[in-house]
């Protein structure tokens, strides 16, 4: 199996050897695949049994309404985790969609495998399942970050709430975001145009500054 690096540095097999990790494969039996940029790997409405690790390129977790409004959960880069709560109960169709964000490569693991004590009782079984649930526990704290930034009541205070949490996750002032213009809107819920017109106002106030997706907080 491809990947190997990129597996063992994901945050599900954190703190499992190399070799252990290919001892374990054989019990997991992961299902790799490759996505197109725009490509939907996983569709609201479908029930799923596994959730993915992200190996190569971006994944957006969102929601789209019935008028094509989009709204995004999540951006998820290599090692990043999605599906994992839809996993856990495969009678439960999904209500959001996973989405290539670039071209992306995947790999698919059984839950129950995850949870289930292997045949041969590897090891590192216990750690991984410590791992899942810490992964949990951190998806839960973003979208719980995510409610913060939407419950301010103007598209500054949205815009000033996000890039705050950005800077302190990151531990600097300099960071890059992993949205482009439209995406951070839809991340926000607020007008694309709006959003770029606040921005521009707040570099004017010298209170950040920005390239693309680079921000600097002043």
């Amino acid at each position: 199996m491809e990947y190997w690096t990129q597996l063992q540095e994901s945050e599900l097999f954190a703190g499992v050897g190399a070799a252990e990790l290919r001892e374990m494969m054989g019990c997991l039996l992961p299902c790799t695949a490759e996505y197109e940029s725009g490509s939907v790997i996983l569709a609201a409405g479908t029930r799923t049994q596994s959730f993915g690790v992200v190996l190569k390129g971006s994944v957006l977790i969102a929601q789209d309404d019935y008028w094509g409004n989009r709204n995004i959960l999540a951006a998820l880069g290599p090692g990043e985790l999605f599906a994992e709560s839809f996993a856990a109960r495969p009678d439960a169709a999904m209500n959001v969609s996973a989405v290539a964000d670039a071209p992306t490569t995947v790999t698919f693991l059984d839950l129950h495998r995850v949870l289930a004590t292997c045949p041969s009782a590897c090891p590192h079984h216990r750690k991984i399942v410590e791992n899942l649930l810490s992964a949990l526990s951190a998806r839960n704290q973003r979208l719980n970050e995510k409610l913060t930034h939407l419950s301010q009541r103007s598209i500054r205070q949205k815009l000033l709430s996000y890039l705050s949490a950005e800077a302190q996750r990151k531990g600097t002032p300099i960071f890059e975001i992993p949205f482009n213009r439209q995406q951070l809107a839809d991340y926000l819920s607020v007008d694309r145009s709006a959003l770029s017109a606040e921005l521009s106002k707040l570099k004017a106030e010298g209170l950040l500054d920005y390239h693309r997706s680079i921000f600097k907080l002043i």
